[in-house]
Order: structure tokens, then C-alpha cells, then sequence
């Protein structure tokens, strides 16, 4: 998670850069700050650190997402706060299911099967962080794509599963 978070970041940061370049010191900057986490992490095994730390890089993308839709491409609203929407719900409800894990056990021990798989709300954590992930992988390709003057779209697969298609540049 911690790593996977870096690499949105530096994403996200250098979207408005030139092709070639690459921003060593942001680079660096994350690679330490993951070998930080993990080192400190495996030390100490203290899951709330790895959370905080966790919680910092989504905090510094959902900020950096919001200066994209409000300044930079306001019409991608749509997607940028789809994509924090879904993955804020998942973290909500993995929150409600550590809180509240012994009173949802004990509910689906009473209630019909198909209700007590939809109350595993750890489970929806990860589909939703991981939907809401993708969601933002795609912002990030349609903000980098529209910076490099290229044509993305999105497109729905099935009518149902969003991606971005690319038209090739116009040869004047």
C-alpha cells in the first residue's frame, strides 16, 4: 500500500512535466520515505503507524487531486471525486467493521447467509479501495494524456466498466 501510494504520488506530482524529464528529488524523497515506513514498520509492528503513514500519502493525493479539478481540469470532477468517493466508502466501512467487528459476527450468525456476506465490510474495503484506485489511475492517465496534447476519452466496457481510450494525435 505504502508503495503503490508513492508511485501515485510521483504520478501525480510530475503529470505537467515534459516527457523526458524525471524529478529525482521527489523520487528519492518517496523511496526513502517508503524505506522509512517499512523499516520502522517491521521494528516496531505497530499497524496504526503503518495506517497513519498510509493515510498521509492519500491525504497528499486527494489534495493534489483537488487542485487538478479546481484549477487545472475542472471537467474531470466527475471522475476525480468518483474515484475518492468509492475509495473514502471502502475506508469508511472497514472502519465501521474494526469498530464494530464482535456486533457484525454476532449479526451474521443470526441473519441468512446472503446477508452476513454482504455485512463483511473488511471485504468491501478492499473492493472499494480497489475500485476507487482504479478510478484514480484513470484520472491520472487522462490528466497526464491531456497535458501531452493527446485526445483521451473514456469509454465504458460493456456499457459498465470505465477505461480510456487515446486517440492518436492529428498530423496537421
Amino acid at each position: 500500500m505504502i508503495y503503490s501510494s508513492c508511485i501515485f504520488v510521483y504520478c501525480m506530482f510530475e503529470c505537467f512535466k515534459t516527457k523526458n524529464s524525471v524529478n529525482y528529488h521527489l523520487l528519492f524523497t518517496l523511496v526513502l520515505f517508503s524505506l522509512i515506513v517499512t523499516t520502522v514498520y517491521l521494528k516496531v509492528k505497530e499497524p496504526v503507524f503503518h495506517q497513519v503513514m498510509y493515510g498521509m500519502l492519500v491525504f497528499t493525493l486527494v489534495l493534489r487531486s483537488i487542485y487538478i479539478v479546481t484549477w487545472v481540469y475542472p471537467w474531470l470532477r466527475g471522475l476525480g471525486y468518483t474515484s475518492l468517493g468509492v475509495f473514502l466508502l471502502g475506508f469508511l466501512l472497514w472502519n465501521v467493521d474494526n469498530i464494530f467487528c464482535d456486533s457484525l459476527r454476532n449479526f451474521r450468525k443470526k441473519v441468512p447467509p446472503i446477508v452476513g456476506v454482504t455485512t463483511q465490510f473488511h471485504a468491501w474495503w478492499h473492493i472499494l479501495t480497489g475500485l476507487g484506485s482504479y478510478l484514480h489511475i484513470l484520472f491520472s492517465i487522462y490528466t497526464r494524456t491531456l497535458y501531452l496534447r493527446y485526445r483521451p476519452k473514456v469509454k465504458f466496457l460493456f456499457g459498465i466498466w470505465p477505461m480510456i481510450l487515446i486517440e492518436p494525435l492529428r498530423k496537421h
